[in-house]
This record gives structure tokens, C-alpha cells and sequence, in this order.
């Protein structure tokens, strides 16, 4: 591994990443490889957990072809030099930033979305400058295999590599140096890669997850709220970090949002035959889910087939905070319903667990709306709606305290994987007298003075 490592910094080192053009080629390059692939990647996630092509293309291999569109179309714009203000006191001057890449980057792919999460920070890396490494996830095995595969037989290995393997491989490269690391998965592993890149102050972006809530008002559109909160909660048969972990309601809609969400969990017949229905990803986290469904609490579904791997969508109502499904990230087709008397009161108990990377309110009152938004600190959300978010590639994606660590997208992204460079230029026909000693009473009034007006 070291000699990928040494290759990449050694061509790092050559200056060539730092052409905008060669850049570009970069990116043409990567959709090629993946529109020639398609076939074999749609082929591979299916074997893996049953993933259809339509999810695929809509939740992954989309959203990587926009953001490789996205990037080209504003490259020059986000790399050329930025000019500020220059100060008083450093008269005659002028003051800008220069955007240069970090080197050599390690890319931690996650299971759930295995393209879309190995794939989308590469563009970002690619895009300003850098030479990368990713190291999917090795749970999906076919799909790890066709990555490793269609972008090692088409890059040159100085400039994008694959490497596969688990934890032991995936140790090692945590021992390389590199200059930024980033990281897409679980709180738990995350602490892991963030306690290694400390070792060598390696920067890193933790991309993690969290109990992300819903709230539900009494003012919302039932129908549309329980719409929406099917489609975004038993995508991927919620295997998705931004999914509502669990839905905080108000009680005097609580019985109709569960009658209308049953009927629209009927209505939109998950399954994989239907193609918008997983597997969980394998037989440990199919125990682990499975686990939390407590059939006192059931309302709906709680059906298993472990053979297929398969969980029915599931409702639980008159759940509390102390309940086992809510002791950690579900990260399956499982959606808590929790009921309150008070928003205020709701909002409160939330803040009292660690901070999500999501939160969604649906309401029609401006006042909730606001109460949630600003009393609640969470990565990034949506009103009257759930997931949605992550497509707009002009949001910055990224969590807070335990759901992440900065954030990319678009030019975020870019920003992620870039260090802005802080110039002062000075011009030689003149200086401020009051800089150079010997310093006087007099001198110090006057440089007084002068710094009120920087």
C-alpha cells in the first residue's frame, strides 16, 4: 500500500494535478468509465442486496453524473485566485487567496449507497487537484469488486487507485501518510479513522450518521406528510444515514398519520419485485435490526424472512425515549412513533441526545417551522419534506459533533479537498513609518488611531 501512497505523492509532487485541464480530462474520464460500466454496476448492487437499476441510477449513479457536471461547468470559477480587501496597514498592498490541492487522498467508501459514497467525494478530490485512493466497502462484495475493476483497468494508478479489502487493510492505509482523509460511515468506525489521522494531523472530513428526527405538527398535510415520510424512511429498506430515524408527533394527529402512513406503506408496495425495496446488507445487521422490533409496540408490519435477508416495513407507536430501538442509529426499515402534548417540550428531549446529521419538520406554522430550525443543531434537513436535501449540489452535506465532521458538495466539495492559500503583496515605494522602531509615545497614539479605521 505504502507504494501507492509514494507513487501518487511522487506525482503530486510533479505539478501536474494542478492544471485545470488535466483536471477536466479527470472527470471526463470517470463518466466515461461508469457510463461504460453500467451494466456490470447495476448488475453488482442487485447481487449484492438486491438493489434495482431504477434506485440505482436515481439515488447513486445520478447524482455522481451531476456532480462531475457541476464540477466542470464551475471549476475555473472555484479555483481562480480570490481577491479581498487589502487593509490600511498594510498600504500599498493588495491581499487575495489561492486555491491549491492538498495531495494525496484516502477515500472511505460506505456500504449503503456504494457508489454514490465511494464515487461523490472522488469528483470533489479530482476536481481540485488531488491524487486519491479509495477504499470501498468491503460488505458489498460484487460491487466492490466492479469499482476496484472498471477504475484500475482505465486510470492510471498515480492519480486514482482502488484498493480492496476490510479491516486489516483498511488499517494499514489509516498507517500511510496522507493529506486529507475522508470517511463515510458509522459514529464508531469514525472515531477510529478520526483517532488514527491524529497521529500525523491528517486532515479528515467524517461524513457519520445519527437518530435524525421528524417531526410531525398538528398543522401539517397528513396525506402528503405520510407520503413522503414512506418514501424517505423505507428507501434502500432504510439502510440511508439521512433517513427519519424516528417521528416525533403530535398527539392530536398521532392516530391519523398512522392510519394515513400504513395506507401509504400499502399503497407504494415496497419490494423488490416493485423495485424500490432492499435487502439488509447481510446477516449481522439483519439480527441487529431485527432485534428492535418489539411486537408489543407493533402497529404495522414486523414481518421477517431471514433466508431473503428481508424486513417489512415497520411502525411502532407509544415508543419512549428509554426504549431499545432507540439507544442507537436503526439503520433499517424500522420507524419509531413517539408521541407529545408540546413542541417546545419535544424539541427539548431531543436536544438532550447527541446531535443528528439530519432533522425534517412538517408543518404549515412559520412559528414551529423557526422553533425547530433554530432551537435544534443538526447537519442540514428539509421542511415538508425528508432525504431531498442531498440532491441539490449547492447545499453543503455534512453533519455536526457526533454526526460528522465538515462538509462537500459542489463547491464544498471542492473546498473539502483544497487549502486556501493567504497572500499579502506588498509594493516597495513605501512604508508605514510607524512599524519600525524606536517606538514613542507619540507612535503608539498614532498607531492607535490608525487601527480604528482597519
Amino acid at each position: 500500500m505504502q507504494h501507492f501512497t509514494t507513487e501518487q505523492r511522487e506525482f503530486f509532487k510533479s505539478g501536474a494535478t494542478f492544471d485545470i485541464n488535466f483536471r477536466i480530462k479527470q472527470l471526463n474520464l470517470l463518466k466515461k468509465v461508469i457510463k461504460d460500466h453500467e451494466q456490470q454496476l447495476y448488475d453488482a448492487i442487485f447481487s449484492d442486496f438486491k438493489k434495482s437499476e431504477f434506485d440505482t441510477y436515481a439515488t447513486e449513479l445520478s447524482l455522481v453524473y451531476n456532480d462531475i457536471k457541476d464540477a466542470k461547468r464551475n471549476l475555473k470559477t472555484w479555483a481562480q485566485k480570490e481577491r479581498v480587501s487589502a487593509n490600511l496597514v498594510n498600504f500599498p498592498a493588495r491581499s487575495y487567496i489561492l486555491k491549491e490541492p492538498l495531495g494525496v487522498c484516502l477515500v472511505i467508501g460506505a456500504w449503503n449507497y456504494p457508489y454514490l459514497l465511494s464515487l461523490a467525494p472522488v469528483v470533489a478530490a479530482l476536481a481540485a487537484g488531488n491524487t486519491v485512493i479509495i477504499k470501498p466497502s468491503e460488505l458489498p462484495k460484487a460491487t466492490s469488486r466492479v469499482m476496484a475493476e472498471m477504475i484500475n483497468q482505465n486510470f492510471d494508478p498515480k492519480v486514482l487507485k482502488v484498493i480492496e479489502g476490510g479491516v486489516p487493510e483498511t488499517t494499514k492505509l489509516l498507517e500511510q501518510n496522507f493529506d486529507k482523509i475522508f470517511f463515510t460511515g458509522s459514529t464508531k468506525v469514525g472515531k477510529i479513522v478520526y483517532q488514527a489521522a491524529a497521529k500525523q494531523l491528517t486532515p479528515v472530513t467524517l461524513e457519520l450518521g445519527g437518530k435524525s428526527p421528524a417531526f410531525v405538527t398538528a398543522s401539517c398535510n397528513i396525506k402528503m406528510t405520510a407520503r413522503r415520510m414512506a418514501w424517505a424512511k423505507f428507501l434502500n429498506a432504510g439502510q440511508t444515514c439521512i433517513a427519519p430515524d424516528y417521528v416525533m408527533v403530535d398527539a392530536a394527529v398521532e392516530a391519523d398519520f398512522l392510519q394515513a402512513l400504513v395506507a401509504e406503506i400499502k399503497r407504494q408496495k415496497f419490494s423488490i419485485e416493485n423495485n424500490n425495496y432492499v435487502q439488509i446488507i447481510n446477516d449481522d445487521n439483519f439480527e441487529r435490526v431485527a432485534k428492535m422490533i418489539d411486537t408489543e409496540k407493533l402497529y404495522h408490519g414486523g414481518n421477517l424472512d431471514a433466508a431473503q435477508r428481508l424486513i417489512e416495513p415497520t411502525v411502532l407507536y407509544n415508543v419512549a425515549f428509554d426504549d431499545a430501538v432507540m439507544q442507537e442509529e436503526i439503520f433499517g426499515p424500522i420507524l419509531p412513533v413517539i408521541r407529545y402534548e408540546n413542541l417546545d417540550d419535544a424539541i427539548s428531549r431531543v436536544r438532550e441526545l447527541p446531535k443528528p446529521l439530519s432533522a425534517y419538520i412538517f408543518t404549515a406554522s412559520t412559528k414551529m417551522k423557526n422553533k425547530v430550525l433554530q432551537q435544534l443543531s443538526f447537519g442540514g434537513g428539509m421542511v415538508n419534506d425528508a432525504v431531498m436535501h442531498i440532491v441539490n449540489s449547492e447545499l453543503p452535506f455534512g453533519g455536526v459533533g457526533m454526526s460528522g465532521i465538515g462538509s462537500y458538495h459542489g463547491k464544498a466539495g471542492f473546498d473539502c479537498f483544497s487549502h486556501k492559500k493567504s497572500i499579502v503583496e506588498k509594493a516597495s515605494w513605501f512604508e508605514l513609518p510607524l512599524k519600525h522602531g524606536p517606538h514613542s509615545a507619540s507612535s503608539l497614539k498614532w498607531i492607535k488611531r490608525l487601527m480604528k479605521f482597519q
